[in-house]
């Protein structure tokens, strides 16, 4: 069960230690994960020369893998990461944006969870189905179906890859093929504002580096996600407000306002 109390412990954890979040993630997001993982108390770096690389995941506490603008030098880096942060027991975070889209994302996405076994996957919906059925489409980066519709993928792709599986929507699904944990706090602007999904995994990838039971650290990371969003939409006219809103509430949280908005 999700509760207040842990989400405090790994939240000031975060802020106490700051882990070092390697980021390997996509030209549209950069600067927003960034913020958002410098808000919760994290240090992130975005480093994706093939050259450096490997000496990166070598002290960072948390490797991110996002492939939402996919290049060969940037799938050879992915690679060459993952599998250092593998051999120093680092963990390692998946987001397998827009797989699905073309036969291209599917054979990254193949490659990545063969060579690099992610401890954690997540993705929307139609990502987290196409992981499973080659056979599923998405809709570029956006997903074509809900969060319930992909809960028993997310189950199958957690036992197959040996991972935890985390379902971003309406309600977050967290799942490693037997417990599944639900986080149903939000906001509906979120969608609205690029990249929510791919800090959502940055911010993943933080809660993780402080906490073992990565099925916990999964859920602490979508409850804080979701309840900073639905404290900045109390405060935004529009999407561009919620952005600067929900850095603040990332950074400003609070656990009595963990207390009065946590929904599971």
């Amino acid at each position: 069960m999700i509760t207040q109390e842990n989400i405090i412990k790994d939240l000031t954890a975060i802020r106490d230690q700051s882990p070092l979040v390697h980021n390997i993630t996509n030209f549209v997001v950069m600067n927003n994960t960034a913020n958002a993982l410098l808000a919760i108390g994290a240090s992130p770096v975005m480093s994706h020369a093939v050259e450096e690389v490997k000496d990166m995941a070598a002290i960072a506490s948390a490797l991110v893998l996002n492939m939402g603008t996919l290049s060969p030098l940037w799938v050879e880096a992915m690679l060459l990461a993952g599998e250092t942060a593998k051999q120093k027991g680092t963990p390692v975070i998946f987001d397998p944006v827009g797989v699905g889209a073309t036969p291209y994302r599917n054979q990254v996405a193949v490659r990545i969870l063969e060579n690099c076994k992610p401890d954690i996957i997540r993705g929307n919906g139609s990502e987290i189905m196409a992981l499973v059925n080659a056979n599923t489409k998405t809709k570029g980066v956006d997903s074509t179906a809900s969060s319930n519709d992909a809960l028993d993928a997310a189950r199958q792709l957690a036992t197959q890859a040996n991972a935890i599986v985390v379902i971003s929507g309406k309600t977050d699904f967290i799942t490693d093929g037997e417990t599944v944990l639900t986080v149903k706090n939000g906001s509906p602007l979120m969608p609205r504002v690029t990249g929510m999904g791919c800090t959502a995994t940055a911010i993943v990838a933080a809660f993780a580096a402080v906490d073992n039971n990565l099925l916990y650290a999964a859920a602490n990371a979508m409850a804080v996600m979701g309840i900073a969003g639905e404290m900045a939409d109390l405060k935004s006219t529009g999407p561009g407000t919620l952005q600067l809103h929900f850095l603040d509430a990332l950074y400003n949280l609070t656990a009595d306002e963990v207390t009065e908005f946590l929904l599971v």
